[in-house]
């Protein structure tokens, strides 16, 4: 018996604004110091994330990781730290933190390569992971 299927239809559930909301805003700067070896790779865990979603209002958590391959500059961690302090009262999605992160850390030392992952916690039910890639593929 042949199932008749109705396509489904994507609604926008954000406005534009809300969209775009946390990714211009102005964050600490992250500081970096020389690389003295070559050949490894570091991972800084921040399991304190918190931000607000710009649609609801309420607060995300999570836990973000920075896996990265230093060339000549290596991120300074305290530095780091009051940059991820600015996420707390800014409206972002989760999709676009790690992105922005993901470019900031670039950005700031120029790694060989970088991963950053947003682990959050469960919200209606679902948890969610994002993960990007520099370079990206």
């Amino acid at each position: 018996m042949k199932r008749n299927r109705s396509p489904v239809k994507a609604r926008l559930a954000a406005t534009a604004g809300q969209a775009a909301s946390g990714t211009q805003a102005r964050l600490s700067a992250i500081g970096v110091f020389a690389n003295q070896y070559r050949g490894y790779e570091v991972r800084i865990d921040f399991p304190e994330y918190t931000s607000v979603c710009p649609k609801t209002g309420l607060p995300d958590f999570g836990t973000i990781a920075i896996e990265y391959v230093p060339d000549k500059l290596c991120l300074e961690l305290k530095s780091l730290k009051n940059y991820f302090l600015g996420y707390r009262g800014l409206g972002i999605f989760n999709e676009n933190a790690v992105n922005r992160i993901l470019d900031d850390v670039v950005l700031a030392c120029r790694p060989l390569r970088a991963t950053v992952t947003g682990s959050f916690s469960a919200r209606g039910g679902m948890r969610t992971t994002i993960v990007a890639r520099h370079p990206r593929p």
